[in-house]
């Protein structure tokens, strides 16, 4: 890394990865250096690798300084730090630009590529490929997709429009088209609408279905089957967590190879071998910096 001048110390993008910043909370006396601290305040990182992301020259305090193991800590100070894993698998499927401008970057998503630095994933995330590809550390996505979909999404590549995109979302003035392959069942009139009462389920990384006040709504139409599988067009009006999967399978029409409708049904990391048909086809707004009409459609399809 470039030595900086303390006062314009801004970490710079490292492989991808952007910094993470850590504020130095007062902390029990019993804490005297900033690799304890870190290991008390992420107790699920093990302090092997503590040691070793400041072995390897990854920890920094607020002027820009390396820090060592045996650095000393100091309350109501901040340090950055870097995030990467010693092992990590590899997905092995490419992303593909659709659309690029000053502010937007729309990208066609595969399946089994999560879109941003978590849990067992760092190089192998859709923001840190295409930061390493663009070499532009402000990307940012605008909304999300699900690691198991794939399909359109679109990423900011300026803090200063960025809010507005993101308005956009919020205030549901992008008409998004999904297709997804579930069951056919002949007993089921398409179109339809689906309305249900959405919240957490059990595990915490699932949706269930509630008694209550209608908080989701998607519209279904089925656009071809044979006499087991259906390609379905869904348009979701709201925009909740697992919406699509949790309202075909309330259906009895659960999304081909679901790992969590209707039941919780985990597969390794490194199976890529049955994608969830689930596809982020068509995505159409009005731009609210260009006022330009928009509209971008995955080049993928799913088959029956």
């Amino acid at each position: 890394m470039p030595a900086m001048h303390p006062a314009d110390f801004t970490p710079p993008m490292l492989h991808g990865v952007s910094a993470s910043k850590v504020f130095l909370k007062p902390s029990p006396s019993s804490i005297q250096t900033v690799f304890a601290y870190m290991c008390l305040q992420f107790p699920h990182i093990e302090a092997a690798e503590w040691q070793q992301r400041f072995m390897d020259g990854l920890i920094y305090d607020a002027k820009g300084q390396q820090l060592r193991i045996d650095s000393a800590f100091q309350a109501g100070s901040h340090v950055f730090y870097y995030r990467f894993l010693k092992r990590e698998i590899h997905v092995p499927f490419e992303h593909a630009i659709l659309f690029e401008n000053d502010d937007l970057l729309v990208i066609d998503k595969p399946h089994f590529l999560t879109i941003s630095p978590t849990g067992q994933y760092v190089q192998e995330t859709l923001l840190v490929r295409l930061k390493n590809q663009m070499g532009n550390e402000q990307l940012s996505p605008i909304h999300r997709l699900d690691r198991e979909t794939a399909g359109v999404v679109l990423f900011s590549k300026r803090p200063e429009t960025r809010g507005i995109y993101q308005q956009m979302f919020a205030d549901r003035q992008v008409q998004k088209t999904y297709h997804a392959v579930a069951p056919y069942d002949s007993g089921l009139q398409f179109p339809q609408t689906v309305r249900l009462n959405m919240d957490k389920g059990q595990p915490f990384y699932t949706m269930q279905v509630c008694e209550g006040t209608p908080n989701s709504e998607t519209e279904i139409q089925l656009l071809e089957h044979n006499q087991l599988w259906a390609k379905y067009l869904l348009k979701p009006h709201t925009g909740k967590q697992h919406q699509l999967r949790v309202h075909l399978s309330h259906l009895g029409l659960p999304i081909k190879n679901d790992p969590f409708y209707p039941k919780i049904a985990h597969k390794a990391g490194d199976d890529f071998t049955s994608p969830l048909q689930l596809l982020a086809k068509h995505l159409e707004f009005k731009d609210p910096v260009t006022f330009e009409g928009m509209q971008f459609s995955s080049k993928m399809e799913l088959a029956l």
